[in-house]
């Protein structure tokens, strides 16, 4: 019943925007998309309150605007899509909504590796996963080896992330390093801080997305967005379609980024 309801709440919508998605499609310069998309995905809970449901079903929702995110960054050809799924603060939300947002990610694994696979896609976590639950890692690390070897699109899973954390992880390891000799303090500089960090090798996120009305970081990529682009929307994550993502980027590549110069002539 849940599955159907559901369905049909989404076939409503899209035929609602299938115009709008042809307009933003044909206004896309394929040769400045951004190679990196980084998204909080926000507005769950909410999106369920409001339709009286448990907070749970704005979860489930929450997935299906995953996959369909996903799907659209990969025929895209966009290079690195990283996702916001669970905060080191998420710990402190009830055990019984926890329990679920694990359920839900290990759910979603086993139902679109195969999926995922097929279409190039190639599946990391980053964050402190050796701290979630084994189900959880379990799923994680099946996926990872399922997908290692595929060349498209680079879904990494932010899970029990934070981005002090990650800084400060990295300094531990760089002092460790010191310590022992592997790294001299004087060559210390940024490329070397970013090598220590979970996106070590990836590029920065040129554009990052965050729906449901909120503007703040909350603790995400803090080193990586140092000059990334912010695209706010009021949109709850689990209404957050093709659409909304397309207008994020036409968004971006309608600025100049100048990294802290001027604009060129």
């Amino acid at each position: 019943m849940v599955r159907k309801w559901f369905s049909l709440w989404r076939v409503r919508n899209n035929k609602s925007s299938l115009e709008k998605v042809e307009e933003l499609y044909n206004s896309l310069d394929m040769g400045k998309l951004p190679t990196h998309i980084a998204i909080i995905m926000d507005g769950n809970g909410r999106w369920a309150t409001r339709r009286g449901l448990p907070r749970a079903m704005g979860h489930r929702a929450g997935v299906e605007s995953l996959r369909e995110i996903v799907k659209t960054c990969s025929s895209l050809g966009i290079g690195y899509l990283t996702v916001y799924a669970f905060s080191t603060e998420n710990w402190k939300r009830p055990a019984i909504e926890v329990n679920i947002l694990m359920d839900l990610l290990v759910e979603y694994l086993n139902k679109e590796i195969e999926d995922l696979h097929e279409n190039n896609v190639r599946v990391r976590a980053i964050g402190r996963i050796n701290e979630l639950p084994e189900k959880a890692r379990g799923a994680l690390n099946q996926a990872e080896k399922r997908t290692e070897d595929n060349e498209g699109l680079i879904l990494n899973l932010a899970l029990n992330y934070g981005g002090r954390n990650e800084i400060t992880a990295a300094v531990k390891q760089m002092a460790c390093d010191v310590a022992v000799g592997k790294l001299n303090p004087d060559d210390i500089d940024e490329n070397i801080i970013s090598n220590y960090l979970y996106t070590a090798g990836m590029p920065d996120p040129d554009l990052l997305i965050r729906p449901s009305g909120e503007q703040r970081i909350s603790n995400f990529l803090l080193w990586q967005a140092a000059y990334s682009e912010f695209w706010y929307s009021p949109v709850l994550w689990p209404d957050f379609r093709k659409e909304h993502l397309l207008e994020a980027v036409v968004d971006y590549q309608n600025r100049q980024r100048r990294f802290g110069g001027l604009k060129s002539k």
